[in-house]
C-alpha cells in the first residue's frame, strides 16, 4: 500500500532501518567527501592522547544513515524539516571483537509518529526519531515532518 496520509495514524511506526557496521574505511571515505579531516575521525595516535579507545564517526555520517532511513520510507521531495540532536560517539567497526565491534558499529533508526495536521495547504506529518547502535547506546535522536498525499 502506497503511504499517504490517511492511511497513516500517531503511533504508527516507520520501518526499522539498519545500516551495515561502519568501519574505519566508511570514516575515511566520509572525510573524504564531506571535507572533514578532524584526526577524530581517523588517527589512533591523537584520539589516545585525548585518552579515547578508539576514532570516532563523523556526526553527520550517523544523520546521514538516520536521512537514509527516513527516505526509504517517506520520499525526499515530502520531506519538510529533520532535525536532531546527538546524543553519543559512534565507534567504527575493529577486528579485535567482531560481534562486539559489530553490535557497536552498526546503527539502527527507529521513529515513531506523534503528530498529523495541516500547514500552508499540506497534510503533514511529524515523527520522532532514534538511532542507536547494537548495544541500544542512543547515538541522535530527533524528527522529521513531511507533507504526505491523501
Amino acid at each position: 500500500m502506497k503511504l499517504n496520509y490517511d492511511n497513516i495514524n500517531v503511533g504508527d511506526e516507520m520501518p526499522v532501518y539498519v545500516s551495515q557496521p561502519l568501519t574505519r574505511t566508511d570514516l575515511v571515505k566520509y572525510a573524504g567527501a564531506s571535507g572533514d579531516f578532524n584526526p577524530l575521525h581517523h588517527d589512533n595516535t591523537f584520539v589516545k592522547l585525548l585518552g579515547m579507545e578508539r576514532v570516532i564517526a563523523h556526526g553527520m555520517l550517523i544523520m546521514g544513515i538516520a536521512g537514509e532511513a527516513i527516505t526509504a520510507w517517506i520520499d525526499n521531495k515530502n520531506l519538510r524539516k529533520f532535525n536532531v540532536r546527538f546524543a553519543g560517539m559512534t565507534e567504527p567497526a575493529d577486528f579485535d571483537d567482531l560481534e562486539n565491534t559489530t553490535k557497536r558499529a552498526t546503527i539502527t533508526v527507529t521513529g515513531k509518529v506523534v503528530k498529523k495536521y495541516e500547514e500552508n495547504g499540506e497534510k503533514r506529518i511529524q515523527c520522532d526519531i532514534t538511532a542507536q547502535n547494537g548495544f541500544d547506546s542512543t547515538k541522535l535522536t530527533g524528527f522529521f515532518i513531511a507533507a504526505l498525499p491523501r
